[in-house]
Parts: structure tokens; C-alpha cells; sequence
């Protein structure tokens, strides 16, 4: 009889961790969506308030933009 019990004790933490991943996967999805979301909105954001998404901050290399001298991080 004990063998039993232990069997359906067995199937339901067998059911009950296959249900666990169901959900973490559901929910590394929605996480992998809205990260996407939130990156999109992120990158037109910046492009709406600087007109070059950034791209000429990064491009100007730390140089001056009136002297046209490099400067360098120490």
C-alpha cells in the first residue's frame, strides 16, 4: 500500500513540475517580448529627441567638435 501512495505522490510532483516549466517558459517569453517592446520604443525614442539616434555622439570619437583636436581618457 505504501508503494502506492508513493507512486501518486511521484505523479503529481512529476505534474506539478512539468506545469512550473510551462509557466516559466510562458513567462521568459513574455519577458523576451517586452524587452523587445521596450528596446524598440527606447531606440525611436532616441531618434524622435536627437534626429540621429545616437549616432553622432558615437561617431565623433572623442574629439572636439569646434577645434577639431582629439581628446583622451586617462
Amino acid at each position: 500500500m505504501g508503494a502506492v501512495v508513493s507512486c501518486i505522490q511521484s505523479i503529481f510532483r512529476t505534474i506539478g513540475n512539468v506545469l512550473m516549466a510551462i509557466v516559466n517558459g510562458i513567462g521568459s517569453i513574455l519577458h523576451a517580448i517586452i524587452s523587445g517592446i521596450v528596446s524598440f520604443f527606447d531606440i525611436l525614442i532616441s531618434f524622435l529627441t536627437c534626429g540621429t539616434c545616437g549616432g553622432r555622439k558615437k561617431r565623433m570619437g572623442g574629439r572636439s567638435h569646434h577645434h577639431g583636436t582629439t581628446t583622451s581618457r586617462i
